[in-house]
């Protein structure tokens, strides 16, 4: 099922755009006393992925844009779903592992970082629920396969890759931190407890990309049905 008013894909588009330029515009400090964009920022995985979801929102939007001009305002415009559907997947993964691990983690006694702030819920909670209800609502669904949730591994992973070789590349995250995330501070867990929380990780988060192929298929089960039962009748036989 996907939604075929391309008016509408194009609003929804646009004002996605707006929310998440606006997160990583607050991420980045421009919108502190003194103003300046702070670079630094964009070494995290959070960052990343939210300027990953602001290039496929645009285009999103400019292919919505060009379609409308094509054949009009009728149809849908989201040519690339199991593209779609891996950025969505990299977007999730921002959102489970703020909720899961990082904001629960800032209620241990002494910790000084307050979760659930504006720009936090901008760029952790809003930019991934935009880009989750883009995919329900405008993209065809039953495009999935089933592997496509190990696929999406690869982004996270690259990551990894990245965040790992960083300090080696004369680079360091907040306050001189050799590590990004906790769970991947090798000198506080060790390399096999950073590497047991890595695959713990994997494991859940691809199980839970299996939900969004779950309901790829429900859905289009539900659209194959719906267009089974509006389908005029055969003429009744002589």
């Amino acid at each position: 099922m996907a939604a075929t008013s391309r008016y509408f894909a194009l609003a929804f588009r646009l004002v996605s755009m707006g929310l998440i330029v606006t997160g990583l515009l607050r991420l980045t400090g421009v919108f502190l006393p003194g103003g300046g964009m702070a670079w630094s920022a964009f070494v995290y995985y959070t960052t990343q992925s939210n300027v990953l979801c602001l290039i496929w929102m645009g285009v999103m939007a400019g292919v919505t844009v060009r379609d409308l001009v094509r054949s009009g305002p009728k149809g849908v415009s989201a040519p690339w779903p199991r593209l779609g559907a891996m950025v969505m997947m990299a977007i999730t993964i921002t959102m489970l592992i703020y909720l899961v691990i990082l904001a629960p983690s800032a209620f241990v006694q002494g910790s000084d970082y307050r979760p659930f702030t504006l720009t936090d819920n901008l760029v952790h909670i809003i930019t991934p629920c935009l880009v989750i209800a883009d995919w329900f609502l405008f993209t065809p669904k039953g495009k999935l396969r089933l592997f496509d949730p190990v696929l999406w591994a690869i982004p996270p992973y690259l990551y990894l890759v990245f965040a790992f070789a960083w300090p080696f590349l004369g680079g360091s995250f907040s306050m001189g931190s050799r590590y990004p995330y906790p769970f991947m501070d090798v000198d506080v867990n060790g390399v096999d407890g950073v590497v047991i929380s890595l695959a713990v990780l994997t494991v859940a988060l691809i199980g839970f990309g299996y939900l969004y192929v779950g309901a790829d298929k429900l859905l289009s089960r539900a659209q194959r049905k719906a267009a089974e039962r509006k389908a005029p009748a055969g003429p009744e036989p002589e």
